[in-house]
C-alpha cells in the first residue's frame, strides 16, 4: 500500500493552531486538551507526542489532522490521507499504547491502516455515544457520595480494580503487580477527583473525573457494587459527580459509554446527558 512520508511531530511553534483545533471540539478533545493545557507540546512533559498531517508549522488556519500518541493513541481529526500518515509514523516503532480511542470515524479509519501489523485487536467497541451535560442534573444527587480521602485508598482500591476488570476485561494489577494502577488511583484521590459512597466501610458506588480540561471534565469508572445494582445508586451517584463538575468546578460534564449498555445509556439520559458525538475504542 502506498503511504505518505509520515506525520510531523508538533512543537511550540504549532501551539496556537493546536489550541484552536482542540477548542473546536472541547468535549471530544478533553483527554488531549487536559494534557496540552498542563504541559504544552514538549513530549517529555506531555507524556506523549502530538502529530499533525501538515508538512510544516501552521501559523494561521486549521490543522488538517491531529493525533496524540502516548499511553493511548488518540486521533482527533484527519481525513484518509492524514490517517495514513499517522499510521506510517506509528508503525515505525513498536506499539506501546494500550488502545486506540477517540472520535469513531478517525479511530476506525486509523485502525484500518494499522490492523494488518497491529492486529488482531482484543476487542473493538465501534459505537460509544459521547455525551455531555453543562447544567445541573435533572434528578436529585446522592448526598452520601463524596470525594475519597487519601486514608481511604485501601478501601477504595478493590472497587476500582473490580470496575477495571469489568469494563476493560483485564486485571490492572497484571504486569507490575498493580503499582502503576495504584499510583494512578492515588493521584486521582489526591486531586479530589475520586468519588464514592461508603456503607459499613465498603464502597457501594464509585466514579472518577479522569481527564479534566479548562472547560470539560470526563467522568469515568462508574461502578456499583453487584449486591446493590438496581437500587438507583449509579444514577444518583453520577448525578453527584455532575454536580461537582458543573456547579463546583465550572466544567461541562462528559462521558462515553458502549451503545450496547442500554441500562447505562438510560441512566445517563435520565440525569440529563445528551449525545454530542460518537467515540470508538480498539483494545489491545
Amino acid at each position: 500500500m502506498l503511504r505518505l512520508a509520515g506525520a510531523r511531530l508538533l512543537d511550540d511553534r504549532d501551539y496556537p493552531a493546536v489550541r484552536a483545533a482542540l477548542a473546536a471540539d472541547p468535549v471530544g478533545s478533553c483527554m488531549v486538551s487536559a494534557r496540552v493545557e498542563a504541559a504544552g507540546l514538549d513530549p517529555w512533559r506531555l507524556g506523549g507526542e502530538l502529530w499533525a498531517a501538515d508538512s510544516r508549522p501552521v501559523r494561521a488556519g486549521r490543522l488538517q489532522g491531529l493525533c496524540f500518541s502516548g499511553p493511548n493513541l488518540i486521533p482527533l481529526r484527519g481525513n484518509a490521507p492524514a490517517l495514513r500518515s499517522f499510521a506510517d509514523r506509528a508503525l515505525r516503532r513498536q506499539r506501546t499504547c494500550s488502545s486506540l480511542v477517540g472520535p469513531a470515524e478517525q479511530v476506525l479509519g486509523l485502525w484500518a491502516e494499522l490492523e494488518d501489523e497491529w492486529g488482531p485487536a482484543r476487542e473493538i467497541r465501534d459505537d460509544q455515544p459521547l455525551m455531555a451535560l453543562d447544567t445541573l442534573p435533572l434528578i436529585p444527587a446522592d448526598p452520601l457520595v463524596r470525594p475519597v480521602r487519601p486514608d481511604e485508598l485501601e478501601r477504595y482500591l478493590p472497587a476500582a480494580v473490580a470496575m477495571f476488570i469489568e469494563e476493560v476485561g483485564v486485571d490492572p494489577r497484571s504486569g507490575d503487580g498493580g503499582a502503576s494502577y495504584r499510583a494512578r488511583v492515588t493521584e486521582l484521590i489526591g486531586a479530589g477527583r475520586a468519588f464514592a459512597r461508603f456503607e459499613n466501610g465498603e464502597v457501594v458506588f464509585k466514579a472518577e473525573i479522569g481527564a479534566m480540561s479548562a472547560s470539560v471534565g470526563q467522568i469515568q469508572g462508574v461502578w456499583v457494587h453487584p449486591d446493590r445494582r438496581g437500587d438507583g445508586l449509579g444514577t444518583a451517584g453520577t448525578a453527584a459527580v455532575v454536580n461537582r463538575l458543573v456547579r463546583g468546578l465550572g466544567r461541562t460534564a462528559s462521558l462515553y459509554v458502549n451503545a450496547f449498555n442500554t441500562p447505562a445509556l438510560a441512566a445517563y439520559r435520565k440525569i440529563g446527558f445528551k449525545q454530542v458525538g460518537q467515540y470508538a475504542t480498539v483494545l489491545f
